[in-house]
């Protein structure tokens, strides 16, 4: 018979109270068990003394017959120095999942694409100063003023262009009431 040492509930809904006993494992959490070594109480302050009550010569003898502890109670024989409790380790719980790592690539990718846009766009201004810089300052307001006259006579035609498309929506329109 594998005996456990584990916590077996009482108490209401919502206010909890555990004995530690001695059970046979293959028996149920609040069924019949073999002895009761001790109380755990977490509705009282972790400071408090009554919170966990344990008999330690009990405890000892259950051990030494062969008994295992659960989680909990190893917890508790641990902080009361009958046994031991190892350290656990486990450093795969803090690292993300897939989805998460997938998403800090795409992360770090769009930063390094921003990064680089911002880049080429300081780099085309400095070079765009010192092209301005090395060029004649006469020739300068001559180009600009070319170019205000060609975008004035582009400006015309495509304004002369947006009249003449709205005309015809309209002819559409009316066209479609009449036969519907």
């Amino acid at each position: 018979m594998a005996i456990a040492l584990r916590l077996a509930r009482g108490g209401a809904k919502k206010r909890p109270y555990y004995r530690i006993v001695a059970a046979d494992s293959r028996r149920a959490r609040d069924g019949k068990y073999l002895e009761q070594l001790g109380t755990y109480n977490p509705m009282l302050a972790k400071d408090d003394e009554n919170r966990v009550n344990l008999n330690e010569d009990r405890i000892r003898y259950w051990l030494g017959v062969g008994a295992k502890p659960s989680d909990r109670v190893l917890r508790f024989l641990d902080a009361a120095g009958i046994m031991e409790r190892p350290a656990r380790n486990n450093p795969k719980k803090a690292e993300p999942g897939e989805a998460a790592k997938e998403r800090a690539e795409e992360k770090a990718a769009k930063e390094a694409e921003k990064k680089e846009a911002e880049e080429a766009a300081k780099a085309e201004a400095e070079e765009a100063k010192k092209a301005a810089k090395e060029a004649p300052a006469e020739e300068a307001p001559a180009e600009e003023a070319a170019a205000e006259d060609t975008a004035a006579a582009e400006g015309e035609g495509a304004a002369a262009e947006a009249v003449e498309t709205a005309d015809e929506a309209k002819e559409e329109a009316a066209d479609e009431k009449s036969e519907g």
